[in-house]
C-alpha cells in the first residue's frame, strides 16, 4: 500500500523528461489533471502494454484536460529508446535516484524468484488541478488500467 492517501496534496517534484528539459508538477497546477503513473522498467512486457494503452487513449485524456506523465528509475537514454520504439506521445520522467518514487511511497522491496531487491511498485496517482491526489491505483491490470483511469478522469470535469 502507498504511504500517501487520497485527499492529500501531491508532493512537488522536478524531474528530467524525455521531451527535453525538466518537468515539474507545478507546471500543471490550475491547468491540467495529472495522471502520474509509476512503472517498473522501460521495454518490459507489462510496462510496454501499459504505456501503449495510455498512448492509444491520449487524445481522450487531452479532451478532458488531463496530461499523462510516466515515471521510472530508468535513465534518459533508456526513456528515449522506449518513447521511439513505441511512439509514446507523453513524457517519461527519469527518477534514477528514486527520490520522487520514495516521496510518493512507491519505491519498495520487491521479491522475485526468492530474491529481494528495491524497485517501483506499479502505482498511478490522479492529481486534480488544485494539486490534490484524487485517486490512487495499485494492483494494476496493465491491459485495463488506461480505460479505468480515463473513466475516472472524465468524472472529474
Amino acid at each position: 500500500m502507498c504511504a500517501l492517501r487520497e485527499g492529500q496534496k501531491a508532493p512537488q517534484f522536478i524531474l528530467p523528461a524525455s521531451t527535453g528539459g525538466n518537468i515539474s508538477l507545478k507546471d500543471f497546477k490550475t491547468k491540467n489533471i495529472v495522471v502520474l503513473y509509476f512503472y517498473t522498467k522501460d521495454m518490459t512486457s507489462g510496462c510496454i502494454r501499459e504505456a501503449c494503452t495510455l498512448r492509444d487513449l491520449m487524445a481522450e485524456f487531452e479532451m478532458v484536460g488531463a496530461v499523462i506523465l510516466g515515471v521510472s528509475l530508468d535513465d534518459m537514454e533508456s526513456h528515449e529508446g522506449f518513447v521511439d520504439s513505441h511512439r509514446l506521445n507523453f513524457p517519461l520522467l527519469s527518477d534514477v535516484d528514486a527520490r520522487v518514487s520514495n516521496l510518493y511511497g512507491v519505491y519498495k522491496e520487491q521479491g522475485r524468484y526468492r530474491h529481494t531487491f528495491m524497485g517501483i511498485e506499479r502505482t498511478t496517482f490522479v492529481i486534480d488541478k488544485a494539486g490534490t491526489i484524487r485517486k490512487i491505483y495499485t494492483n494494476i491490470n496493465v491491459d485495463k488500467h488506461a480505460g479505468e483511469v480515463l473513466e475516472y478522469v472524465k468524472g472529474l470535469e
